[in-house]
């Protein structure tokens, strides 16, 4: 894996340096020129801070916690590799359109901040804003759509319900036909939604991380969290013990492993969601479709490549394998919307893994155990929210005060009966 910001980039607090055209055809011919994107470290035996989990939150936790609150001794733990869980396998859809105020506001800054993460990364994550469809095929759905339409407003956030003759022009292809078995209503519009490429965002986070000093430590698994008088002590993993008084859960589908090495009872069920993806054709579909109806939403790359996702698996499971059942349900749900699209063949599937809350919304913020810091319980949103996630808890473990923005989400809301209720959003049935 190549970088491009050259001997530069091997120094905490060096910004990236850019390398002329000449240097990238050189370099493109000379492949053993290239340093490494991030450095490997031997593990230290103590760090102010150890996150766990090399994806998009805990590598957005590392890099805002560098970039904005000075310099300390971080590491960034994963058992596998950088970006080798959900936030590699995610169909990388971006939006803001949620239901609930709290929702808006923070799903907006993350849209936001990845607007602009390609400058400020200096690397490019191909984010492109190409519209956001959830189609409506009831009367119940019209009105939740005109509900969510509303609330996205007041929070001054672009989207609006749109009829089939406008969702026509937005996406030819669509069967919008009043024939259908399902037919198409209506839809909430969001023309800042899109798409972005997971693998850069995780490679330039882990680049831009590195560049101001952070450790990331691949292979490296998580046995056991330490705590004495009821605070964080230590971890213990399969190269070493640490010290540190911080540890921050960033692991999706394995949240309740973790936070259960500390005691701290998680209210997450994990269940597997699958996606899939067809062989590459003209583009032809510019906008982002989803049907809540139909369990499914669809985008397509800028190879040509048709990518769709479903609700989660209605089994829990720590289980990553593709179903038949998936397949089949997947392509006649898709074929209802778009008919036009049926000798597209099917080149590959894959699944990861969704840690769902009760109010479908996520988990930020302290524990009972003090020092135990959790940002976890994403189900099908994780993704979307990981610059946020990132900025709001560097400033967490930085100040030791909770962010106006995360703070609905903490986890004393469920004994304290303060849900935060995003199923209205959450786009496809879970």
């Amino acid at each position: 894996m190549a970088r491009a910001n050259g001997k530069l980039n091997g120094f905490a607090g060096k910004k990236p340096a850019r390398y002329s055209a000449f240097d990238l055809v050189r370099h493109g011919v000379v492949h053993g020129e290239w340093p490494r994107v991030w450095r490997s470290h031997e593990l230290k035996s103590s760090y102010d801070v150890v996150i766990v989990g090399a994806g998009v939150h805990g590598l957005a936790t590392a890099y805002y916690l560098a970039l904005n609150h000075g310099p300390r001794r971080v590491a960034v733990l994963d058992r596998g590799y950088v970006g080798g869980g959900n936030s590699g396998r995610n169909t990388a859809i971006v939006r803001s359109n949620y239901l609930t105020p709290e929702g808006v506001r923070f799903y907006d800054r993350s849209v936001d901040l990845y607007e602009h993460l390609s400058a400020d990364l200096n690397f490019n994550v191909m984010f492109s804003q190409r519209g956001h469809l959830t189609l409506a095929h009831s009367d119940a759905s019209l009105r939740t759509m005109a509900w969510r339409a509303e609330v996205n407003k007041l929070e001054g956030i672009d989207s609006s319900v749109i009829g089939p003759e406008e969702i026509k022009k937005i996406v030819p292809y669509l069967d919008t036909s009043e024939h259908t078995r399902y037919p198409v209503l209506g839809a909430l519009y969001h023309p800042p939604g899109g798409t972005i490429r997971h693998d850069a965002v995780n490679w330039g986070y882990a680049r831009g991380a590195d560049a101001r000093g952070v450790e990331i430590h691949q292979q490296t698994e998580v046995l056991g969290i330490e705590t004495a008088g009821g605070k964080v002590t230590g971890v213990r993993t399969d190269r070493g013990h640490i010290s540190t008084p911080v540890v921050v859960n960033c692991t999706a589908g394995h949240a309740t492993l973790l936070s259960d090495m500390v005691g701290v009872k998680m209210p997450v069920i994990t269940h597997p969601l699958q996606a899939a993806v067809t062989e590459p054709v003209k583009v032809f579909l510019d906008a982002v479709v989803v049907s809540g109806t139909l369990h499914v939403y669809v985008s397509q790359t800028d190879r040509g490549e048709l990518v769709f996702g479903a609700s989660t698996d209605p089994y829990a499971s720590y289980s990553m394998r593709g179903s038949l059942e998936f397949t089949e349900e997947l392509a006649g749900h898709v074929l209802e919307l778009m008919p036009a699209i049926s000798k597209m063949r099917l080149l590959r599937q894959w699944a990861g893994l969704c840690d769902m809350t009760p109010d479908f919304s996520p988990i930020m913020g302290v524990t009972p155990v003090e020092g135990f810091l959790v940002d976890v319980g994403w189900g099908t949103y994780g993704f979307k929210a990981g610059p946020v996630a990132g900025e709001t808890m560097a400033e967490l473990i930085a100040t030791g005060r909770t962010p106006e923005l995360i703070a609905p989400f903490d986890l004393a809301r469920f004994a304290e009966g303060r849900l935060v209720g995003e199923k209205g959003a959450a786009s496809v049935g879970h």
